[in-house]
């Protein structure tokens, strides 16, 4: 199907002008005449049937249509530009993956770690970005994302990376050296919630034996497991979190086990990519190399599988 697109060269011309407001400068910039550029706008006005420039008082300013463009066709030239570096810059292999994280798994897990990846793979240019939901890799610049939940993703590949262990944990000044022995002791203190995993402290409980819940549900909710794990040393509460998210607070003595009752999770982690990436150069060799660093924590018992 025949796409209905304007020249190149007009789009650029229009793009120099809306930055510039002056076809003197465009024309400059492009290294044409100003009759030149003035010919590519009228051509794409033409086209699109539409004026994108008036005169105001001898000033060029844009008109609604023309502001409208400006912004619709400034992200699709920045977008074809960056494509057309990578190639250039990679000579068609590796380029950008940009990988969607969990905020606290990809600083305490996978960030120390990169360096290993980089040094393999200099050809692959990192890029991470914060996602704490599922969403749609149509709509979202993403080639790989960190997902823990369910292994369910609409037309997407789910790999399994581990699962995890949560644990409720405090400051060791809340308790004054306690171990809590009973679950239920829990509700006489503040329970610190985490916003995407709503029913973490009712899981928990219910593993235990704790059959009344609803003070699982109370409590100051905090967006990020990191934002959690501070208000937890600040003793502002009892937190239940995954055990090797919080290892190192632990063994640092800022945190403690409030009850030392360590319970499965229901859900893992997965590294998630579109099926139609499976086969991507750039996408199967950080799989490979993520899944091979899961196999070696779990050969070292550093995680739970």
């Amino acid at each position: 199907m025949r796409r209905t697109l304007p020249s190149l060269m007009a789009l650029q011309c229009f793009e120099a002008a809306v930055r510039h407001l002056s076809f003197t400068r465009a024309a400059e910039e492009l290294n044409l005449t100003q009759s030149a550029v003035s010919r590519q706008i009228r051509a794409l006005e033409d086209f699109l049937g539409r004026a994108l420039f008036e005169r105001v008082k001898q000033r060029l300013v844009l008109t609604t249509a023309g502001e409208a463009y400006a912004a619709a066709i400034q992200d699709v030239l920045d977008r074809a530009e960056a494509a057309t570096l990578q190639l250039m810059a990679y000579s068609g292999e590796g380029g950008v993956l940009t990988v969607a994280i969990l905020p606290t798994f990809g600083s305490r897990w996978l960030v120390p770690r990169l360096g290993d990846f980089t040094a393999r793979h200099p050809e692959i240019q990192l890029n991470l970005v914060t996602q704490v939901r599922p969403f749609d890799f149509d709509k979202v610049d993403a080639d790989v994302a960190i997902h823990f939940g369910p292994a369910l993703w609409p037309g997407a590949i789910c790999h399994r990376l581990m699962g995890e262990e949560i644990v409720p944990v405090c400051a060791p000044s809340l308790l004054a050296g306690r171990v809590l022995g009973d679950p239920h002791e829990l509700f006489d203190y503040t329970l610190l919630q985490h916003a995407t995993r709503p029913q973490a402290w009712n899981d928990w409980l219910h593993a235990v034996g704790v059959a009344e819940v609803e003070g699982g549900l109370r409590g100051p909710r905090f967006e990020h497991f990191f934002m959690v794990i501070q208000a937890a040393i600040a003793g502002l509460g009892i937190a239940v979190l995954p055990q090797f998210l919080v290892q190192d607070e632990l063994d640092k003595g800022l945190l403690v086990k409030a009850i030392d009752k360590p319970v499965a999770s229901l859900h893992a982690y997965y590294l998630v990519h579109p099926a139609t990436k499976a086969d991507l150069y750039k996408v199967r060799v950080f799989r490979d190399w993520v899944l091979a660093q899961v196999a070696e924590d779990a050969a070292d018992g550093a995680t739970p599988r």
